[in-house]
């Protein structure tokens, strides 16, 4: 029977890694160390990962750290797991070390070993060339926060601008729609459907607003401060160039921390733009309680707005 592993080392020994996997030593170790929940990754997050990895290459090599042979590579291999190629790559579960060195390193030896096999040669080193300037307390952190952003703009945004959009056009059609206002579900003075479709309007427009604010403040990134913040070990020129081909390569502006000590040694803006997503969580849920039970019934509830069907109902309660 064929051996299913080989062996790959490192400074405590020898360690068994799956024949056919991309990562190496590190993440085997990691792997076996934290086998908590199953949950891996997010997409998101990988793709962060390899966007920083490309631009940390194309950065290094223009400022003369790394070959242009070695470089390109590198930079080749993170656009593909930035672009989903090695997602199953990723092995080490989300609870893991605190500072998430080991999907770091998870990261560097499938690039690495994907950069030499585009070379075919063995000269990439995870630590030597793929993480040249780096440290996982940066990278991390700034992977938490482009991946962060560039959900909140390329995907929530855009849907809660639609969604505000529906009820303002909704709040003009039943404009002239009288009811009756409601506190605590007891009757109250009368209102106008549409102002309070207008009022959802507003609320998920003040959501938005919110939502811009956050990922304003997770446009700062922490790149360049490497392992505690100084800095050391890395060019001061290379945060400047790696964050300028994160913000091309995403289309979405971002900047470097103003102060890397406080970009590493706390996640503020990350709690921040959290705040704001459960605001906004909070109003959807409000809104959608309003809908449900104006919709109510049909016949023993309010009943006051009808829902399109989507789908048929319970057998013995079709409204359902």
């Amino acid at each position: 029977m064929a051996v299913d592993y080989r062996i790959e080392k490192d400074s405590l020994g020898d360690v068994r890694v799956p024949r056919g996997a991309m990562y190496g030593a590190q993440t085997q170790r990691a792997f076996d160390n934290f086998p908590i929940s199953g949950q891996r990754f997010s997409r998101r997050f990988i793709q962060a990962v390899g966007l920083i990895k490309a631009a940390a290459a194309q950065a290094n090599k223009e400022l003369g750290h790394l070959s242009a042979r070695a470089g390109n590579a590198i930079a080749r291999a993170a656009r593909e797991v930035a672009e989903g190629k090695w997602d199953d790559q990723f092995v080490v579960d989300v609870y893991q070390t605190g500072s998430g060195t080991s999907t770091n390193m998870n990261a560097n030896e499938v690039i690495a070993r994907r950069s030499n096999e585009i070379l075919k040669a063995s000269s990439v080193h995870p630590n030597d060339q793929v993480n040249f300037g780096q440290s996982s307390n940066d990278v991390i952190p700034t992977a938490m926060h482009v991946s962060g952003r560039v959900a909140i703009e390329e995907e929530l945004i855009p849907a809660l601008r639609a969604l505000e959009k529906a009820f303002r056009k909704k709040a003009r059609a039943f404009d002239r729609v009288l009811k009756s206002g409601r506190t605590h579900l007891m009757d109250a003075t009368p209102v106008r459907l549409g102002q309070e479709f207008a009022g959802y309007a507003t609320q998920v427009a003040r959501s938005v607003s919110r939502l811009r604010h956050a990922s304003d403040e997770l446009a700062e990134l922490a790149l360049g401060g490497t392992a505690v913040g100084t800095g050391i070990n890395t060019d001061p020129r290379f945060a400047t160039k790696a964050i300028a081909k994160i913000t091309k390569a995403t289309g979405i502006k971002f900047r470097e921390a103003e102060d890397h000590f406080e970009a590493q040694g706390s996640k503020d803006a990350f709690v921040s733009a959290s705040g704001a997503l459960n605001v906004c969580a909070v109003a959807l849920m409000k809104i959608a309680d309003d809908i449900r039970w104006m919709a109510s019934g049909p016949t023993s509830g309010i009943g006051e707005i009808l829902l399109p069907a989507v789908q048929p109902g319970s057998s013995i309660m079709p409204g359902k």
